[in-house]
């Protein structure tokens, strides 16, 4: 036997022997107290190391069995019928889908090109390299949710960078782990999915809730990192002349050669009419002006629909189509289609030959009123005047290295946020489930891998094998957390932690504070699976004790597990930077770079905390 398994069951002997001299007489000891030494033992055998899932199956089963007195029947049918709620959990069908849209989008090498074209687009703004690693990260995060995919790989790309750069360590790699962890709160959060199914609450609420606050975290790490570099350039040196020069395509070189200009509109524009070098095609530099023109484009085409939906004829305020079929029904007697059961008056023909009309003119009138155009309202020519003002602007300025750059991101940027978009906007406008915008998600990864040439058989079998090895983690907790919550609820475990936070008589600021800091110290020892599928079924039935909506919980305990993994000791990004920084990078000088970002985000917690709205606005826009 291994000296580490000696060494755990003596742990947990231990822990026996002090709860049982720690604990009531046995007269006084009741099934919960059974169900919270289940609980404390489950913890400890997590934190020496035992299988997750397979410890929860096991103390659920063992102490099933003494809460039935001995019946395995019973204990076997409890089993049974826990794993059975799991594989009949339709939300579990995202899982494995949104997992495979990552692996594939990791491998479809679009990060190393994203970062380029992003940090060369922001080459202007103070610390513009860490402003690029926080905006990849954020999109690579929204894309895979798989943090230590994000960390490591963005270790590997942009950390060489930053320190070639010449910025601080501790600032590379606060930057690094604090936007790799933004996966944990950005949908489409695994996370999110898994509390969703524990907690009972609608996974399209929470990615819709969990927009604006991850949006804002991204933004405040965004500032913190501007800011600092204004104050203090060392930390973030601008980048060179040499580092922000951008090669040309031949196009664009002849078309700068050939009119020596620096604005590229001007230049081809002239081209298209004008005098070409060389080999230079009328079509090429059509191609070339069509790519400059795409943001007045898409502007003219976003706003062309804003107008007309704005526009378009309204609705009468009230059904008058009724009005019109009724007098028509009554003017062709005999021929209607309302019978209200009543018998016609002598001379209602009469009356009614004279009547119709005098209903029928001013019904008529009022429908072709309510059919013109409304004018659209001020606001829609303030905006257009601020667009047009804008897209201005960018075009004067607009120079064949900013358009080459611009090419960059059409080429790395745009599709990701294309498939981003197409996921999330499906599942927050209501059009498809998370399970069936999984799935678009998982084509559209794979049709990215193709268009950028990296779908190959080891592609597709290392991504279904990664997928297959997480989701069967994901699944297998939940079945073993579904055995151990029947068990805990079975000894009465539940109502002996309710009666006893309910007697401290907490307020409900005093409980969420309570909670959060009991999660945050959960978070070094345990991952955020186990946090999830052991702790939150203990929590959510206190909820409503406490008038606490489980939507806006789910939202501080996300934030709070991303701030979990970028605390120290037990900062689990760390270690997946650590594991592929350059020797000179210590585990200090890592961990000293992410407590600057973890007090953001408890600020931002405070900040979510006291303007609610932040995450709770827009579901209750869109599905309240």
């Amino acid at each position: 036997m291994k000296k580490e398994l000696y060494f755990g069951i003596a742990i947990m002997a231990m822990i026996l022997i002090g709860v049982a001299i720690a604990m009531p007489a046995p007269s006084e000891m009741t099934d919960g107290h059974l169900g919270l030494l289940m609980l404390s033992l489950v913890v400890v055998a997590i934190m020496l190391g035992f299988p997750t899932a397979f410890t929860l199956m096991g103390m659920g089963v063992i102490f099933t069995y003494f809460a039935y007195d001995g019946n395995i029947q019973k204990t076997l049918d409890l089993m049974v019928q826990s794993t059975y709620k799991v594989m009949t959990n339709d939300v579990l069908i995202s899982v494995p889908l949104f997992v495979f849209m990552g692996y594939l989008v990791e491998r479809a090498n679009l990060i190393e090109k994203l970062f380029k074209s992003l940090h060369l687009a922001m080459a202007r703004l103070p610390g513009a390299l860490g402003v690029a690693t926080l905006v990849t990260c954020a999109i690579f995060a929204t894309a895979t949710g798989i943090v230590g995919a994000v960390v490591t790989l963005m270790g590997l790309l942009a950390m060489p960078s930053m320190l070639k750069a010449g910025y601080d360590t501790k600032m590379a790699a606060g930057a690094i782990t604090a936007g790799g962890c933004l996966g944990i709160l950005i949908p489409p959060s695994v996370l999110l999915i898994v509390y969703g199914a524990t907690a009972g609450v609608s996974v399209v609420q929470l990615y819709a809730g969990a927009l604006f606050p991850g949006l804002m975290l991204t933004s405040m790490y965004i500032a913190y990192i501007i800011i600092r570099a204004k104050i203090n350039p060392k930390c973030a040196p601008p980048l060179s002349e040499e580092e922000r020069r951008v090669p040309l395509s031949p196009v664009l070189d002849s078309l700068k050669r050939t009119y020596g200009s620096s604005r590229a509109v001007s230049a081809l524009v002239n081209g298209l009419k004008g005098r070409r070098e060389g080999n230079l095609t009328g079509g090429q530099v059509a191609g070339q002006l069509f790519v400059a023109m795409i943001p007045a484009i898409f502007a003219a085409f976003i706003l062309g629909l804003v107008y007309s939906s704005l526009t378009a004829p309204k609705e009468a305020a009230f059904d008058t189509s009724g009005l019109v079929s009724f007098g028509s029904g009554y003017e062709s007697s005999g021929s209607s289609n309302y019978d209200f059961g009543l018998e016609e008056p002598a001379g209602a023909e009469t009356t009614e030959a004279a009547a119709a009309p005098a209903v029928e003119e001013p019904v008529a009138k009022e429908a072709a009123a309510e059919a013109e155009s409304t004018p659209a309202p001020t606001t829609f020519w303030i905006w257009l005047m601020a667009i047009v003002a804008v897209l201005g602007y960018y075009y004067s300025r607009l120079s064949f290295e900013r358009l080459e750059v611009f090419k960059m991101l059409l080429t790395s940027f745009f599709p990701l946020a294309i498939l981003i978009g197409a996921v999330l906007g499906s599942i927050v406008m209501g059009l498809a489930t998370p399970s069936e915008a999984a799935a678009l998600g998982a084509f559209g990864g794979l049709l990215l891998a193709a268009g950028y040439r990296q779908l190959s058989f080891p592609v597709l079998r290392e991504s279904a094998f990664l997928t297959s090895k997480t989701t069967a983690m994901v699944c297998w907790l939940f079945v073993g957390s579904s055995i151990f919550s029947a068990a805990f609820a079975l000894l009465g475990g539940q109502e002996l932690v309710e009666t006893w936070v309910l007697s401290l008589g907490l307020t409900p600021i005093e409980f969420l504070l309570l909670s959060q800091v009991i999660i945050f110290l959960l978070g070094w020892p345990l991952e955020w699976t186990e946090i999830i599928v052991i702790f939150m079924p203990i929590f959510i039935p206190l909820l409503p004790y406490f008038d606490v909506d489980p939507l806006f919980f789910g939202l501080l305990v996300a934030l709070n597990l991303q701030t979990a993994f970028l605390s120290p000791p037990v900062a689990m990004a760390a270690f997946y930077l650590k594991g592929v920084s350059p020797p000179g990078v210590t585990l200090n000088q890592i961990f000293m770079g992410m407590i600057p970002f973890m007090f953001i985000q408890i600020f931002a917690m405070f900040v979510l905390y006291v303007f609610p709205q932040i995450g709770m606005w827009l579901p209750s826009v869109l599905y309240r």
